[in-house]
């Protein structure tokens, strides 16, 4: 299934958060480079601990921050605020092809969002040496994605190679 045939429907940055918390975001960005920025962006979750706005805006702080297990923490919310609204099952394991082509067109946007977060997920694994963990999440959007819109085939070659890189160590060493 192609994953961008579809029109563009209810993107995260569309769904407006109350002025307080769009406020907040706009200040933590602001005081980035200052180091300041942490504390209103935790204050807006603590406003709004749904919005995708603040969740990306929080992930996005922790990653630049080079805190990828507070990133990683941030995208497994994410995804499980996401997965509901598309009729997902929680485990991603248990996500198959079948379920998105059945999926509403109205349903795609947030579809790509769950994919590109799980994507996220795989990839702050992938940074923390879960490797196999990241494997298995790169080979499930290999498995959904046959055209490779999410990018995730790449990723995958990359753990591939890492891990048999450190067998190959292991073996000298070993």
């Amino acid at each position: 299934m192609d994953l961008l045939q579809f029109e563009a429907e209810d993107l995260y940055y569309e769904q407006e958060d109350s002025p307080e918390v769009q406020e907040l975001i706009k200040y933590a960005s602001e005081r980035y480079a200052t180091g300041e920025a942490e504390l209103p962006l935790l204050q807006a979750y603590l406003r709004a601990p749904e919005s995708l706005n603040v969740l990306v805006s929080l992930n996005r702080f922790y990653y630049y921050q080079h805190r990828l297990q507070e990133a990683l923490l941030i995208s497994e919310k994410a995804l499980e605020l996401i997965r509901p609204g598309i009729g997902f099952p929680a485990d991603w394991r248990e996500v198959d092809i079948s379920l998105i082509a059945a999926a509403p067109k109205e349903a795609l946007t947030r579809i790509r969002l769950y994919l590109f977060t799980l994507k996220s997920v795989g990839f702050l694994n992938m940074r923390l040496e879960n490797l196999e963990l990241a494997k298995a999440i790169f080979e499930k959007l290999v498995a959904l994605d046959d055209m490779d819109r999410i990018g995730a085939k790449a990723l995958l070659e990359l753990v591939v190679r890492r891990q048999e890189a450190d067998e190959g160590i292991f073996r000298l060493f070993g």
